[in-house]
């Protein structure tokens, strides 16, 4: 008998695979972005995820709803892992308003304002979610782990168990395909339908991997087969994938899915880039320990439109770029694909970023904000994950496992910071004409003001808070005090590039989870400036996010 937080005594595990529901996810007429008083007042942009779909083929047009079925049962998924019961919990608010931020939210808390409770008598959000038991410490963890044979302390840690407690009081894993099995075996079998459907050979391995992988946690080979397609126009990513919710060790993996469209013309434009992700490598700022790797160069750059989200991804902020497989091993086999979510991206540029920019950047440098600069930063930040090392200088860890629960944050950190110094070496090389450098960096800038206000609960608001810090302390950008802009100085923006990039390749390579924790204490604060700043764009009516209205009937299916 296992018990996890704030979830009944399992006696079958049954209760942790819940019943279905569709979740923040479903289409939301008028698509809230939060009335006043709202928690979510004022936050979220509503925006229609459509594509074009007029050149698809109707087997291709018949697959599409399967996919976003398969999504379905993530969302299910990640209310389990992110609160609990979700019905029990929507049921109980009556205003039809803050019940649609909890939806976005996926549970009570603000994911946008820091995790703060939006309904009386919630507590803090526990920072290891619902993975682990309610009374367990990080001590009591560390200790079973220590004291577990060899499997028991891997299972422990995996990404792809929960943890909950056995009749003796003992930690106990219990494996994602026992918990969640009624959800991954619909999830399989509509994979498993849609593999039927696939006109490329490509996409129709990766399903049939993929549905097996749901069954046995096993997901090496469908990492595999989805890096190998090539020739596919629909793509889905879903699964256990990202360990942003795991705020106590990062070790968890959350549910989440996308379905996806291939864009060809853009993907060609993109192609090109990963032959130069070796010579990258080699020129890193930092001495030849910390770049000893050598980066996978079977790497596809592709832009998609995303025509749905469920699950962790769709949570609060919204993902725009998409850089996978995780497996580290994996990474340094093949290299990783990079998705550009163009659509998606192009919705948080014009009702995002370019309002922002109007009120924070100077007046003679507003010009530079541009969306393909915009564009060019993302697909680079995805670029610049598979730069740096994955295991620590000593050999003895992942830097995933060194540095726990700062792994994430400074992860984001590193691929933002080498996403650009990746522009400026590809700039000085020749082998890159546009956007013009000045365009990414004042983008950049504006960038910034956007992501952090995700928030310190989200990894790459906290990114985005150090990197603010540090630049304004290296004189990258300053801030004119009678205007409240900023204004960037391009070289010294070069100088900030390489001394940030040299400083977390450094604390990656280096595993010292201390020295990351004196680092954001450091730079992760918010200043008095920086807080009129951020509330001006709030009394500007300028939305933090966007949310969606999507599904088959948006789509016309």
């Amino acid at each position: 008998m296992l018990e996890r937080i704030g979830v009944p005594v399992l006696v079958t595990l049954l209760a942790l695979a819940g019943a279905g529901c569709s979740g923040p996810s479903s289409t939301s007429p008028g698509g809230t972005s939060g009335a006043p008083g709202s928690p979510c007042a004022g936050k979220y942009a509503t925006v229609r995820l459509t594509a074009d779909l007029s050149g698809l083929s109707d087997a291709q047009r018949r697959m599409i709803p399967l996919l976003i079925e398969a999504a379905r049962q993530m969302d299910d998924v990640f209310w389990q892992e992110a609160y609990g019961d979700r019905d029990e919990l929507l049921s109980s608010i009556d205003d039809p308003e803050l019940r649609r931020c909890v939806e976005i939210n996926y549970g009570p808390w603000d994911r946008l304002n820091g995790n703060e409770p939006m309904l009386p008598g919630i507590g803090p959000k526990p920072p290891g979610a619902r993975f682990y038991p309610d009374d367990m410490t990080r001590e009591e963890f560390e200790q079973a782990v220590a004291a577990a044979d060899e499997k028991t302390a891997a299972a422990l840690k995996s990404l792809y168990t929960l943890v909950g407690r056995a009749e003796d009081g003992s930690l106990q894993p219990v494996p994602y395909h026992v918990a969640f099995h009624d959800q991954h075996a619909a999830a399989a079998a509509k994979l498993r339908e849609a593999a039927k459907l696939a006109e490329a050979e490509g996409l129709r391995r990766y399903l049939e991997a993929r549905a097996a992988a749901l069954e046995s946690d096993d997901y090496h080979d469908s990492d595999v087969a989805w890096l190998d397609m090539r020739d596919n126009v629909i793509d889905i990513v879903i699964g256990p994938i990202e360990t942003y919710e795991d705020e106590l060790f990062g070790y968890k993996a959350a549910h989440e899915a996308y379905v996806l469209l291939r864009d060809r013309a853009w993907n060609e434009r993109l192609a090109r880039y990963a032959q130069f992700l070796p010579k990258l490598q080699r020129s890193l700022p930092v001495p030849d320990a910390y770049k000893s790797e050598t980066p996978g160069t079977d790497a596809d750059l592709g832009a998609y439109d995303v025509i749905y989200y469920a699950g962790h991804s769709n949570a609060g902020s919204k993902t725009i770029a998409i850089n996978l497989p995780n497996d580290e091993e994996i990474q340094l086999e093949k290299g990783t694909r990079r998705l550009q979510l163009r659509n998606a991206m192009r919705a948080k540029f014009d009702r995002i970023l370019v309002p922002i920019a109007e009120q924070l950047v100077a007046p003679e440098q507003r010009g530079h904000v541009s969306f393909d600069a915009f564009f060019a930063n993302t697909m680079f930040h995805e670029v610049a994950h598979g730069l740096g090392i994955k295991h620590t200088i000593d050999g003895k860890r992942t830097v995933r496992e060194a540095l726990k629960e700062e792994a994430s944050a400074l992860e984001e950190g590193k691929a933002d910071v080498l996403g650009l110094y990746m522009l400026m070496q590809l700039h000085d090389w020749g082998e890159v004409e546009e956007p013009p450098l000045e365009d990414s960096f004042v983008t950049f800038m504006a960038s910034i003001f956007r992501s952090i206000r995700f928030g310190a609960s989200s990894a790459h608001g906290r990114a985005n808070l150090l990197r603010f810090n540090f630049f304004m302390e290296k004189g990258a950008f300053a801030r004119d005090p009678e205007t409240g802009t900023y204004r960037v100085d391009f070289d010294k923006m070069r100088e900030a590039v390489d001394a940030l990039s040299a400083k977390i390749l450094t604390l990656q390579g280096d595993g010292d989870l201390a020295a990351a924790k004196a680092f954001a204490d450091r730079y992760e604060t918010i200043g008095p400036d920086l807080r009129a700043d951020l509330d001006r764009l709030a009394a500007a009516g300028i939305p933090v996010d966007i949310v969606f209205e999507q599904g088959e009937d948006v789509l016309g299916l």
